[in-house]
C-alpha cells in the first residue's frame, strides 16, 4: 500500500500538527510505503520511515504548480491521498487535483473546523474561504478523520459530510521517560502557543486571585506567539502584579521541553478548543498531572484520576488550582502514575497507525467495489 500525506508544514514551530505527522509516520511507515508532501521550512522536524517531498506553494492559474504535483502523484501512484489541515488554498487544491486524477482522499481537519475556530474572524477570513474552497473540500472528501468523538459530533452538526471516522491521536510513550520523583518544586507549567485560543489569560487571572497562595511558586509560560499578543500578555502580567510569579520563557524544544515536564508539579492548558492536545499527552506520559478544559477531549483525566477536566472560565480554574496546590507528594505521584498508564493503554501511536491503515483499506475496498460494478454494468451494456 502506498500513502501520500500532504501537510502544509513540518516545521517545529507548527507545534502539535507537525509533531502529529512525526509521531504517525514512524509506525505508519512500517505498515505502508509512506510519502509526505510539504513545503520548504526553516526548522523541519526529522521524520522517520517515509520519503519527504518538497513541493511549491499553490499559485492560482499556475500550470507549473499543477504539473509538478501531478507528476509526483503519477510517480508515486498512491492508493490514498491524506490531506492534513484546513483554511489554506494549498490543502483544498491538493485535494481537488488528487480527486480529479482518480485518487481517494482522507481529510484530517485537526480541530480546525471546531465551532470556536470557525467563529473567529468569520466574516473576514472564514466565510470567504468557505465559499471559495473549504466547504467543497469537506463535502467531497471520501472520508473525514476526526481525532475525538467530540470533534466528530461537531463535524456532523456542520452538515457538510457524514462519512466520518474517529481515530484518536497517540504518542510514543516508550520514548518518553517518566519522572522518578514527585518531590514538590512549586512549579506550574503552561506549554503551548501563547494565543487567546489557548486560554492563557485565564491562567494569569486565576494566579492574580490566588496571589497569596502562590507565594514562592513559579508559573512557567513556554511557547511562541504573535508579537502583538505577547506584548499585550506581558502587560497583563505586569498589571496583575505577577512579574515575580509568571515567567515567559519562549518556545522550548527537545531536552529543555522534557526537563520542564519532569520538574513541574502539574501542567495547565485552559484552552478554548483542542482536537487532541499533544502537550497534554506528553505531560501525562512524563508522569505530570494535567489540568485542562472541556474544550479538549480529555474527559479521561477525571475517570483515571490523572488530573482535572474543567469548564472554560477563570473561576473553575481558580478552584482547581487551589486544590492542586494543596495536593501531597503522594497524591501527585499517584495521579502521575495514573496518567502514564492512561497514555500507555489508550493513546499509543502504534494503535493510531493501525487504525489509520484500516481507514485506507476500507476506502480501497470501496474503490474496488465501484470498479467491479462499473465493469459489470459496461459488460451488460455491451452484450445488449
Amino acid at each position: 500500500m502506498k500513502i501520500i500525506h500532504y501537510i502544509p508544514s513540518i516545521d517545529r514551530s507548527w507545534g502539535g500538527t507537525s509533531t502529529y505527522m512525526q509521531l504517525l509516520a514512524n509506525p505508519l511507515g512500517k505498515l505502508a510505503e509512506l510519502h509526505i508532501l510539504t513545503h520548504r521550512s526553516d526548522n523541519p522536524l526529522e521524520i522517520e520511515n517515509c520519503t519527504v517531498h518538497e513541493i511549491p506553494r499553490y499559485r492560482p492559474f499556475s500550470s507549473k504548480w499543477k504539473r509538478a504535483v501531478a507528476d509526483l502523484f503519477n510517480e508515486i501512484n498512491p492508493d490514498v491521498v491524506h490531506v492534513n489541515c484546513c483554511w489554506t488554498p494549498d490543502c483544498a487544491m491538493i485535494q481537488r487535483l488528487a480527486q480529479r486524477m482518480g485518487y481517494k482522499v482522507v481529510l484530517t481537519p485537526h480541530g480546525m473546523l471546531e465551532p470556536w475556530i470557525i467563529q473567529r474572524h468569520y466574516w473576514t477570513r472564514k466565510f470567504p474561504a468557505l465559499m471559495l474552497y473549504q466547504k467543497a473540500a469537506v463535502r467531497k472528501a471520501n472520508c473525514i478523520h476526526a481525532t475525538a468523538d467530540s470533534e466528530r459530533d461537531n463535524l456532523l452538526k456542520l452538515g457538510y459530510n457524514s462519512n466520518i471516522k474517529v481515530v484518536r491521536l497517540g504518542i510514543d510513550a516508550d520514548g518518553i521517560e517518566m519522572k522518578k520523583s514527585w518531590k514538590r518544586t512549586k512549579q506550574i507549567l503552561f506549554l503551548s502557543r501563547v494565543h487567546p485560543k489557548k486560554g492563557v489569560n485565564y491562567l494569569v487571572e486565576a494566579a492574580a486571585i490566588l496571589r497569596e497562595q502562590l507565594k514562592g511558586w513559579r508559573i512557567i509560560i513556554a511557547g511562541e506567539g504573535e508579537a502583538d499578543y505577547i506584548v499585550h500578555f506581558k502587560m497583563q502580567i505586569h498589571e496583575e502584579g505577577l512579574d515575580d510569579i509568571v515567567q515567559l520563557v519562549g518556545g522550548v524544544y527537545g531536552d529543555e521541553k522534557w526537563r520542564l515536564f519532569q520538574t513541574s508539579d502539574f501542567f495547565v492548558l485552559p484552552t478554548h478548543s483542542e482536537n487532541f492536545g499533544l502537550a497534554i499527552a506528553e505531560s501525562l506520559a512524563s508522569g505530570t498531572p494535567v489540568i485542562t478544559t472541556v474544550g479538549t477531549p480529555w474527559s479521561d483525566l477525571n475517570d483515571a484520576h490523572a488530573g482535572a477536566w474543567i469548564e472554560i472560565e477563570t473561576q473553575p480554574l481558580v478552584e482547581t488550582l487551589r486544590q492542586f496546590i494543596a495536593l501531597s507528594e503522594v497524591e501527585l505521584e499517584q495521579m502521575g502514575r495514573n496518567g502514564r498508564k492512561l497514555i500507555e493503554t489508550k493513546y499509543s501511536a502504534k494503535v493510531m497507525a493501525e487504525e489509520m491503515k484500516n481507514i485506507y483499506l476500507s476506502i480501497q475496498s470501496l474503490k474496488q467495489e465501484i470498479r467491479t460494478y462499473k465493469t459489470k454494468i459496461n459488460g451488460n451494456y455491451k452484450s445488449r
